[in-house]
């Protein structure tokens, strides 16, 4: 894929990181427009990351097929794509560093062991039980409120012991968890901003405690309502959402613009419509509520 002809400036960097478990849908083409347009905006850089670290959720081609479908729609990133996959070392490294700091621990605990809510409650903070092996690495969490204002959503509140617990960084496959290789790759990739779907608001505040545990920068944060069906699920490869690449381009970014609450003109083709909403992107104009119904390109049932 090539390079944007804009001139980047210094400072602002955004990121587009889908999982390749299937091809570009709606619901992922709103995130790319809008990390695409607002990085855009700010005469910043764009990068486009591929988070294939779960291979038994990945699907032969997708990655590929991903980009190529963002080629296709003229939304070209700065430098290389990164790939998760190429990582491993750098995830390791930073679990046995937090290890070593005792910001984290290993946890003998499987998802039966937990409460009802699935808050851990600490079990194997200060060692594990006998009887148990080690499964996973958590990281610790405080006993206190982590507060952000979201660029769209507002101000939000959360202590962390309350609503999730220490959470796993390290999984009982030996895999790192998102919340480690974002935050890793974020930082790597010196994200100041991260523009994505209203269903990752419940990871920030957990991201932002282990970007302070690694005293790495706190990007932004900007999360867009979802585009739902009109059942309420999201429109994503779980329910039924077309890919974008069998779809009428025009149409999917207009609609994608419009939830986004941009007012795109009409009959517009796609490279037309995205040349539009590069002078007039405004990030005010987004809704802050969660979801908004999108039956558009719903797959029926």
């Amino acid at each position: 894929m090539g390079l944007s002809t804009n001139s980047p400036a210094a400072g602002y960097t955004g990121r587009f990181a889908p999982s390749p478990t299937g091809k570009l849908h709606f619901g992922s083409l709103i995130s790319a427009l809008a990390s695409f347009l607002q990085a855009r905006k700010e005469a910043g850089k764009w990068r486009v990351r591929i988070e294939d670290i779960d291979p038994p959720r990945e699907v032969p081609g997708s990655a590929a097929s991903i980009l190529d479908d963002l080629q296709q729609l003229g939304l070209y990133h700065d430098g290389s794509v990164l790939y998760q996959s190429e990582r491993t070392l750098a995830y390791q490294t930073v679990v046995k560093q937090l290890l070593q700091q005792e910001k984290a621990f290993w946890c003998g605990c499987s998802r039966k062991d937990l409460p009802p809510g699935g808050v851990y409650p600490g079990t194997c903070r200060n060692g594990i039980p006998a009887g148990r092996a080690p499964r996973a690495v958590r990281l610790k969490v405080p006993d206190d409120e982590i507060c952000f204002t979201d660029l769209i959503q507002g101000t939000t509140t959360e202590n962390l012991v309350e609503t999730v617990g220490d959470f796993i960084i390290l999984r009982a496959d030996g895999l790192p968890a998102y919340q480690l290789a974002v935050v890793v790759d974020d930082a790597f990739q010196g994200i100041t901003q991260v523009f994505r779907g209203m269903d990752l608001f419940s990871s920030t505040a957990r991201q932002i405690h282990l970007h302070r545990q690694l005293g790495s920068p706190v990007p932004d944060f900007a999360h867009h309502p979802l585009a739902v069906s009109k059942d309420g699920n999201k429109l994503g490869k779980r329910f039924g959402s077309v890919p974008i690449s069998s779809l009428d381009m025009a149409e999917a970014v207009f609609h994608a613009l419009e939830l986004l609450g941009q007012s795109p003109p009409k009959g517009q083709p796609a490279n037309e419509l995205i040349h539009w909403a590069q002078s007039n992107w405004e990030i005010s104009r987004i809704p802050s509520q969660a979801s908004i119904e999108a039956p558009f390109f719903a797959q029926p049932h």
